[in-house]
């Protein structure tokens, strides 16, 4: 299982060298960029040779970029105006499609594989208006991003557009074949479970988020820091149709300390690793 970690991480600065180097050095080769515009800004020429460059000094490769939540330019990952492709006023989804495009626009100079996607803010009820808004978005978007080798994954998130029934449901009325998903391990664990959440997204799941809780705010914790339960959680990622990463998106603690963090989720990515090894072992033995 490929080790991949979240720049969110690192949002609340400007994404530099150093957080880079210390991913490298910790054993994980590979990151998602979180998209916020004051942690990265991917309209910047400068920024993206800057980002190559670190990249390929460092042997990481660039897994997933997380499409931008909001239009933000001041630093760090809140504070701006919200955007959703499940916007129903038609100005205010064509913003939100521009940005998603400027994003995806890296993969020209910086290639990456799959451009992962909020069907909106977590705020929207689900109703035909938000979902015909999603559905005008992605039926654009998925050609803009299969012309620049990308894959988009849809994330289940809080609250009911983006619930995992939600997506399932989406994908085979709207028919776009090309559209995929991302498996959140820590927002299934807040509404259906993990095991009857991944049941509904498992034949279109490429790729993951995977953090730890404790059932009740969605903490992005390290792995084991939670109430999860690992070993069936890794069991059901294991039935995944291809290999799914461990993509670890994590929160940094509220008085900074990411070095701290970074150093706990690589020995947590070591006891998933071992869990998947072990009932691998055992899946032969049966």
């Amino acid at each position: 299982m490929e080790r991949v970690l979240s720049t969110y991480l690192f949002s609340n600065q400007a994404l530099g060298k150093e957080p880079l180097a210390a991913v490298a050095r910790a054993g994980i080769h590979s990151i998602e960029l979180f998209a916020a515009g004051g942690h990265f800004n991917f309209r910047s020429p400068e920024q993206i040779r800057e980002l190559s460059h670190w990249l390929d000094s460092m042997h990481v490769s660039l897994h997933s970029v997380h499409a931008p939540l909001d239009r933000s330019t001041g630093r760090g990952r809140d504070g701006g105006a919200p955007i959703s492709i499940a916007e129903p006023d038609k100005l205010r989804r064509i913003e939100a499609v521009d940005e998603m495009k400027w994003a995806m626009e890296l993969a020209e100079e910086v290639p990456f594989r799959y451009f992962i996607v909020h069907m909106g803010t977590g705020r929207e009820p689900l109703d035909q208006r938000h979902q015909d808004a999603a559905f005008n978005s992605l039926e654009y978007l998925v050609v803009f991003a299969k012309a620049r080798g990308l894959t988009i994954a849809l994330e289940n998130t809080p609250g009911e557009l983006a619930a995992p029934e939600v997506l399932a449901n989406f994908l085979r009325q709207t028919r776009l074949q090309e559209l995929k998903l991302c498996f959140d391990v820590g927002h299934a664990q807040l509404g259906e479970g993990i095991e009857e959440s991944f049941d509904f997204m498992r034949e279109r799941v490429v790729t993951t988020h995977i953090h730890d809780n404790r059932g009740e705010f969605d903490d992005h914790l390290v792995p084991f820091e939670g109430t999860i339960d690992w070993p069936a959680a890794v069991r059901t990622l294991r039935t995944a149709p291809a290999d799914l990463p461990l993509l670890l998106e994590l929160k940094e603690p509220a008085n900074g300390g990411w070095h701290d963090v970074l150093e706990r989720a690589a020995a947590a990515l070591e006891r998933l690793e071992k869990l998947a090894a072990e009932q691998g072992s055992a899946a032969d033995k049966d």
